[in-house]
């Protein structure tokens, strides 16, 4: 009987606890609704939670964010097409997700592009004016950038050999020009899957090999099934906290601005911290019974040099011929710069 009341006694203050928060969220002057696929309990979702308090503490409650996480309003698609309606105010997206809308935001996401984190902060802090302008054209506010990190290509059995890749059934994002023609530029077909669906596809063997961070296997469950880790970056993967670009508008300027530093405090840390969580997992990977397998060197010179054919091929239609000369001309700058 004393237990009964004790978890009577928990779910009561649980209850007062969300009918606080809904209560607090519907005095805001201004809310926005923000969803996006990361899930409940990553580093994404909690900086972002850390960014909505303290702008909600600097606006003195004038301004509440509500996030929808974990896929729970659709994928990237979906968000965009209820911020369309009025129903979302903005959304945490992908690059490739939101690629559909601005084209040129894909350009970064390029097979083997990067050598280093330091060589894609020089190009995105270059390219960002050229972003926000692309983004304001449709109607959304570029508020920060987020990242997934270097991307792997993960499979259920080792991948030293790009002779080895093509016998995989090999997954891509849906939606993803870029991805899709590198991989059938190698001479391989692959299945365009959104994200929510690929653990179950590798549970099922639709799919053998994918692509992610070190820490999204994880957070997403894809290592349990992918016990192989070709050791080289394919790529990088980003996104970007996009808001309705009319309803951003309307907050006094005081506030949009105070908005776009807090989230340059908060969002670089989560990059910091996702760089960790991606060196961390490495360890984390290898204890959970996962290997990482060397390339083979021939074979990683060859997908480097298709990835510039592909770049060459998407120039127009991917993305604009502007987006990567301005792309190559700062990551040549960095370079010369290094020497």
């Amino acid at each position: 009987m004393r237990f009964f009341k004790i978890n009577l006694t928990i779910v009561f203050l649980l209850v007062c606890i969300l009918l606080i928060s809904a209560q607090a969220d519907a005095q805001a002057k201004y809310q926005f609704k923000i969803a996006t696929i990361a899930p409940e309990g990553s580093i994404w979702t909690t900086r972002f939670r850390d960014f909505a308090a303290e702008v909600g503490e600097k606006s003195k409650g004038e301004i509440a964010f509500k996030i929808y996480p974990g896929g729970i309003m659709g994928d990237d698609r979906a968000v965009y097409r209820k911020m369309r309606i009025g129903q979302l105010h903005g959304g945490g997206f992908t690059m490739t997700g939101i690629g559909r809308i601005v084209g040129d935001f894909r350009v970064m996401g390029l097979p083997f592009l990067f050598r280093s984190y330091e060589e894609v902060d020089h190009v995105k802090k270059g390219l960002w004016p050229s972003f926000s302008r692309a983004f304001a054209d449709k109607g959304l506010e570029l508020i920060a950038m987020t990242e997934v990190g270097f991307v792997y290509s993960m499979s259920t059995s080792p991948v030293a050999t790009l002779a080895k890749l093509k016998e995989r059934k090999i997954w891509a994002p849906e939606g993803d020009p870029i991805s899709i023609a590198y991989l059938k530029t190698l001479g391989i077909t692959p299945l365009p899957l959104t994200v929510p669906d690929v653990l179950t596809s590798l549970q099922t063997g639709m799919v053998e090999t994918v692509f992610n961070s070190l820490y999204g296997t994880i957070v997403l469950q894809w290592f349990t099934k992918t016990k192989y880790i070709t050791d080289i970056p394919f790529g990088y993967a980003y996104g970007g906290l996009l808001l309705d670009r009319k309803k951003f508008n309307k907050l006094p300027d005081n506030y949009q601005s105070m908005i776009k530093k807090t989230a340059l405090k908060y969002f670089s840390q989560l990059i910091a911290d996702t760089r960790k969580s991606n060196s961390d997992s490495r360890k984390v990977l290898e204890e959970n019974g996962v290997s990482m397998v060397a390339p083979d060197p021939e074979d990683l010179q060859i997908m480097r040099d298709m990835s510039i054919k592909t770049a060459e091929q998407m120039q127009g239609t991917a993305f604009s011929q502007e987006i990567y000369n301005e792309t190559t001309k700062l990551l040549e700058e960095y370079r010369k710069h290094e020497k």
